[in-house]
């Protein structure tokens, strides 16, 4: 099975992360398909390798078409939004990129899997009779998620997909209404780069409070690093317990590192913040952590934090909307708020204060059936074979 897939970005992305560790493993498991990752040209100021689709063994990369920018963060402004938006997914733009994929060795695959939405867009133009066209659901399918515009051409998309697969089934569930009748549908987490972590890796809590509360994400404003900030100096005032926040921003939505900063001061937790950034050790972060933080204040798509925090055995506190609750079950490995409210979020890190309860909960994460990387790529082999042919 010859499989093409599209990717608009080489940036160290949550979606570019996950397709490098499931072509990674996909000879750990049983898949047998040949890899080929298309990525649009890169512009001037872009990275000269391949970014994380680099040094994979067997999946040759290939550079055609526009060259695709970086996308937007919350915080850009709407004209700069607008522009953007028409830049990327107007007419001309999706019609070079899907005339430059119809010219090369994408032609020739079995399956076009689009890894993100933008790709989707112009992968939807240039898939032919012959292909099957896979559309893979990160984020939600919604105006809030991916913009006026970009919700226009993912629309679009779907509606010429022969299957989808989505990180959670909140995630599908915003897709469905924009599918054809009877095109099939996976709901499949992304790997989180974590193998299964056994009884004996549960937390040791020891007797005392939490010495380190944290989150990994990307910084942006609807990630929650500030409403967290709130919650801690709620939750640990005159304690030596420290927040550590890890993650870089992208995407314009640098502000948010100042912001973060800003409030801590004001609520007095300067000196017990960390800000790392980006890392490439995330295991090890993670290990570091007593309570794992996902604070999203809008629904989130799925999070691979939060697999990653139960993989890991952490008490993992997530916010009540979206896929998240698919995983977390309140008070078996983890505690829920209500999202996008500090006061919540203060009481259930009050509540893993105590050691006896952090202890229950790590060894509810660490018998959460978390697939391993592998097992991800064996499901998502399978689904691509099942796959009918285009109509």
């Amino acid at each position: 099975m010859r499989v093409a897939h599209l990717d608009h970005s080489t940036a160290v992305g949550g979606a570019e992360l996950a397709l490098r560790r499931m072509l990674v493993a996909r000879d750990a498991g049983d898949t047998g398909w040949r890899a080929l990752v298309a990525l649009p040209r890169p512009d001037a100021t872009g990275a000269p390798d391949d970014g994380p689709f680099s040094g994979i063994d067997g999946v040759p990369v290939v550079r055609l078409g526009p060259p695709q920018g970086p996308g937007l963060g919350i915080g850009a402004s709407d004209g700069a939004r607008i522009a953007w938006s028409r830049k990327v997914t107007g007419g001309a733009a999706l019609a070079a990129s899907s005339w430059a994929l119809r010219r090369s060795a994408v032609a020739r695959a079995d399956v076009v899997h689009a890894n993100t939405s933008r790709a989707a867009a112009y992968g939807a133009l240039a898939v032919h009779r012959r292909q099957r066209f896979v559309v893979h659901l990160r984020d939600l399918v919604s105006a809030e998620a991916l913009g006026r515009h970009g919700l226009a051409a993912m629309r679009l998309a779907l509606r010429r997909a022969d299957g989808v697969v989505a990180n959670s089934a909140a995630t599908l569930g915003t897709a469905e209404p924009y599918l054809r009748v009877g095109v099939p549908a996976l709901v499949l987490p992304s790997p989180s780069g974590f193998d299964r972590v056994r009884a004996e890796g549960r937390l040791d809590v020891g007797g005392g409070g939490p010495r380190v509360v944290g989150m990994v994400a990307r910084m942006a404003p609807w990630k929650g690093q500030v409403l967290l900030v709130e919650a801690f100096a709620k939750a640990f005032a005159g304690t030596s317990t420290r927040l550590r926040l890890v993650g870089a921003a992208q995407f314009g939505d640098e502000e948010v590192v100042t912001q973060v900063r800003a409030r801590a001061v004001e609520l007095g937790v300067a000196d017990r913040l960390d800000l790392p950034g980006h890392v490439t050790d995330v295991y090890a972060e993670i290990a570091r952590m007593d309570i794992c933080v996902q604070a999203s204040t809008r629904p989130e798509p799925l999070g691979q934090n939060v697999l990653q925090y139960l993989a890991s055995a952490r008490p993992t506190v997530v916010a009540d909307a979206g896929g998240p609750l698919e995983w977390v079950q309140d008070g078996d490995n983890g505690l829920v708020f209500r999202t996008g409210d500090a006061a919540s979020l203060a009481d259930a890190l009050v509540r893993l204060s105590d050691p006896v309860l952090r202890r229950r909960l790590s060894a509810g994460a660490s018998a959460t059936p978390i697939p391993t990387d592998a097992e991800v790529a064996t499901s998502f082999a399978a689904f691509l074979r099942a796959v009918p042919p285009r109509r």
